[in-house]
C-alpha cells in the first residue's frame, strides 16, 4: 500500500522530546520535517527566539531519526518578510505554499498542534491535521537554556533527546552569543517573525 506523505512545518529550534514524540507518530507515513528558515539576501537570520541555524537543527534531526526522514529547506522566507502578507491574498504566500509542496507526492497532509495554524494551513489547501499541543515547548527549553547561562541551576537537558543535548553543547557559543539579548521578533497571523529583514528590501 502507498504510504502518505506527512509535512511537518516547525521552527524545531531547538529539537525537543515533543517534537521527536510527534514526528514518531507520523512515521506510519513518509515523513518530511521543514524547519522554517528566514533568509536576508541569502544568509539565515537567526536571534535569541532563532539561535540556530538551519543546518545545526538538520543535524539535530539526522542525529535521532537518521535516513528515516526527509528533511527539507522548502519553508523559507526571503526578506523582505512583509511582502507575504496578508494571507491569502499575497501571491507570495501562494508562491511559499507551490515551494513547500515542491517534489511532494500528491497524496500529502501537514500536520499541526496549534488550531489557529491549522486554520491557515486549511485556508491554503495544505490538508491540515491538527494533533494535540505537547506541553514541552521549544520556547520553554530555551528560556532553560538562557538561565543556565546565567548560571542559574536549569534541567533543560531532560526536555532534549541526548544527542540533541550533545550538539547544543558544542554550539554552546551560540546559546550565550543570545542569553543576554533582546528578543528582536515580532508576530505576525500567529507566527514569529524576526524584525530585520521584515520590511527591508
Amino acid at each position: 500500500m502507498r504510504l502518505s506523505v506527512a509535512i511537518y512545518l516547525a521552527h524545531l529550534n531547538p529539537l525537543t522530546n515533543a517534537h521527536v514524540e510527534i514526528i514518531n507518530d507520523l512515521k506510519k507515513d513518509n515523513v518530511i520535517v521543514m524547519p522554517v528558515v528566514f533568509l536576508d539576501d541569502g544568509t539565515e537570520i537567526n536571534s535569541k527566539s532563532f539561535p540556530f541555524s538551519y543546518e545545526i537543527r538538520k543535524k539535530m534531526l539526522v542525529s535521532v531519526f537518521g535516513d528515516s526522514i526527509r528533511v527539507s529547506s522548502n519553508y523559507t522566507f526571503h526578506a523582505p518578510f512583509y511582502r507575504y502578507f496578508p494571507p491569502i491574498i499575497s501571491p507570495y504566500s501562494w508562491k511559499l505554499r507551490a515551494q513547500i509542496l515542491s517534489g511532494v507526492d500528491k497524496d500529502y497532509y501537514t500536520y499541526t498542534g496549534d488550531k489557529t495554524e491549522g486554520l491557515m494551513l486549511k485556508a491554503y489547501r495544505l490538508n491540515p491535521r491538527i494533533g494535540t499541543r505537547k506541553a514541552i515547548s521549544a520556547s520553554s527549553v530555551k528560556d532553560k537554556l538562557y538561565e543556565s547561562v546565567k548560571g542559574n541551576q536549569s534541567n533543560w537537558k531532560e526536555d532534549v533527546p541526548e544527542q540533541v543535548a550533545k550538539i547544543i553543547e558544542e554550539n554552546w557559543n551560540t546559546i550565550e552569543k543570545y542569553a543576554n539579548s533582546q528578543d528582536m521578533t515580532t508576530r505576525i497571523a500567529g507566527m514569529k517573525f524576526p524584525k530585520a529583514g521584515l520590511k527591508t528590501r
